[in-house]
Order: structure tokens, then sequence, then C-alpha cells
């Protein structure tokens, strides 16, 4: 069955940086590769929204109100994938799921929180 752990979340000051990280069980590293993988955020009040994405390619997009503070990375051999967080902002604060588009389904991660503020 496969399960996602997310890791990194926290307090963090406006301005300041966090990792956040997904590791993936329950496939094996070359399905894992050639899947896509995304992170979501949901804030209090909001609707769920994509933040980046990253494809079994490398190729990733990013949502406007993240472009050039985060960046979505990879680590096949470790079924894992990242999120660098970097200038962020207290309207960053939610809680953020990564997604795992499976061969045959869709799996999400139980979400961690972040948290910017002074």
């Amino acid at each position: 069955q496969v399960q996602l752990v997310e890791s990194g979340g926290g307090l963090v000051q406006p301005g300041g940086s966090l990792r956040l990280s997904c590791a993936v069980s329950g496939t094996s590293e070359r399905i894992f590769s050639t899947c896509d993988m995304d992170w979501y955020r949901q804030a209090p009040g909001k609707q769920r929204e994509l933040v980046a994405g990253i494809v079994s390619g490398g190729g990733t997009n990013y949502a406007d109100s993240v472009k050039g503070r985060f960046t979505i990375s990879r680590d096949d051999a470790k079924n894992t994938v990242y999120l660098q967080m970097n200038s962020l902002k207290p309207e960053d604060t939610a809680v953020y799921y990564c997604k795992y588009i499976g061969v045959s389904a869709d799996y999400w991660g139980q979400g961690i929180q972040v948290t910017v503020s002074s």
C-alpha cells in the first residue's frame, strides 16, 4: 500500500526558510521515478491550492505566489520529494500536503503545518 509521510514543517519567522520532505513507501524506485509529484497547501477558510509540481523528467511548475521563493525537487533513489521554501511570508501559513500521482491512483500525505509568524 502506498503511503506518504511529510516532515519538516513548523514555526518560522517572516523571511525565514523551511524544507519540507515527503517520503513515499509501498512503491519501487523504478515506478516512483516515472510518476509525478505535487505539493498543495490549504490555509484556514480557503480551498486547497497547488503550490508546485515536478514530473518524472524533472520539469517543474509553480504557483505565481511562490515563484522565485520555493523550489521543488526529487530524489528518486530515496522515493522522496522536497519543497525548499525561502523568504517565507505570513500568507504562506497553511497545512502543506504532498500528492503522489500513481500509476492507477493518486495518494495524499496527512499534511504538515507551516506557520510563518513573528
